[in-house]
């Protein structure tokens, strides 16, 4: 796990996109470790309500910037040693509707920010990278180095995210971790909005007594990963050997899920008894996706102690009392 990570007494970190629901859940972990964090955000996706319980800890510290802003990158950076960098629009289904959008704030952003941490002598910058980067490519289980072609704008964004991750570490010496999410749920996770999560959208329309819509036949397969492993992968990250850095490692636990049978699960937790809708398969979707985990385990240490199962279960616990 991470709980037992050891970082220098006065190390402070930076969480960008740190009201959102992965940067909310970073910012937890690093104050329970005892350590200083900075969270940045817009708030564009993320949520104050997400940090409002950090805000009287005085290890804590919150900076609303954009990414998109050069100047704020360089004030965020200021006097940090470790980046971890969420900040980010996700979706497929919407980075089809706003290709321009989705290169502004995940490209370009995602550059301001490399560029402020390489000025500020940054130690690591770990980003957030996803799994959508293996576009087409069929075979399973996902590894690194066998990619396909993007499906989405996207999918696109975060490829190209890697790419300058890679030319940073190489020409400037920044030491840059690219973490590959695979379908990433728990606590604090969106619920509501045309665009939100399968997980926490099932879960509230269940709860709500409305009959939620599948895409697809509900065949399709995720590799859904817990929270606390995916806060595991980046705190390890930090840590790293120089050696790898520049390159990107899938961040999952290693096992397929059905979605039909997700539904079921949270159907019967809920003791719901409501038929989904099914409609067309979604643009830029792809059908089945697991993860090779074995790089990010060897390189990275990274050894997830939630199955699905388990995250499930606590995920459910914090949605039945906060919704």
């Amino acid at each position: 796990m991470y709980k037992d990570l050891v970082f220098p007494k006065e190390s402070r970190f930076l969480v960008t996109g740190g009201a959102g629901f992965i940067g909310s859940n970073l910012c937890e972990a690093i104050l329970d470790l005892g350590y200083s964090v900075r969270c940045m955000d817009n708030y564009s996706t993320g949520s104050r309500n997400n940090v409002a319980s950090f805000l009287e800890n005085s290890l804590f510290e919150l900076f609303e910037g954009d990414i998109r802003n050069d100047l704020d990158c360089e004030k965020a950076c200021c006097e940090v040693d470790y980046i971890l960098h969420q900040a980010a629009w996700g979706s497929v289904p919407r980075s089809i509707e706003m290709p321009q959008f989705y290169a502004e704030n995940n490209i370009k952003g995602t550059l301001n920010m490399m560029e402020a941490a390489r000025k500020a002598g940054v130690k690591k910058f770990v980003y957030a990278s996803s799994s959508s980067v293996y576009g087409d490519e069929p075979n399973l289980p996902k590894r690194e180095g066998r990619e396909g072609k993007p499906l989405s704008p996207y999918a696109l964004t975060k490829r190209v995210n890697e790419e300058y991750g890679r030319l940073y570490s190489i020409l400037y010496g920044l030491e840059t971790y690219g973490l590959r999410y695979f379908n990433v749920f728990g606590k604090r996770q969106k619920s509501d909005g045309a665009y939100a999560a399968v997980i926490p959208k099932f879960v509230k329309q269940l709860w709500n007594n409305e009959m939620p819509t599948i895409y697809g036949d509900g065949r399709q397969s995720r590799d859904f990963t817990y929270i606390e492993n995916v806060i595991e992968a980046n705190l390890k990250s930090c840590l790293a050997p120089k050696e790898i850095a520049g390159e990107a490692f899938n961040i999952a636990f290693g096992e397929r899920e059905f979605l039909i049978d997700i539904y079921h699960v949270i159907a019967e937790s809920l003791g719901k008894n409501i038929t989904p809708h099914f409609a067309p398969n979604r643009k830029g979707d792809i059908k089945h996706s697991i993860a090779d985990i074995s790089k990010a385990k060897k390189w990275i240490g990274y050894a997830p102690e939630f199955n699905f199962s388990r995250g499930l279960s606590e995920t459910l616990d914090w949605y039945t009392k906060n919704l």
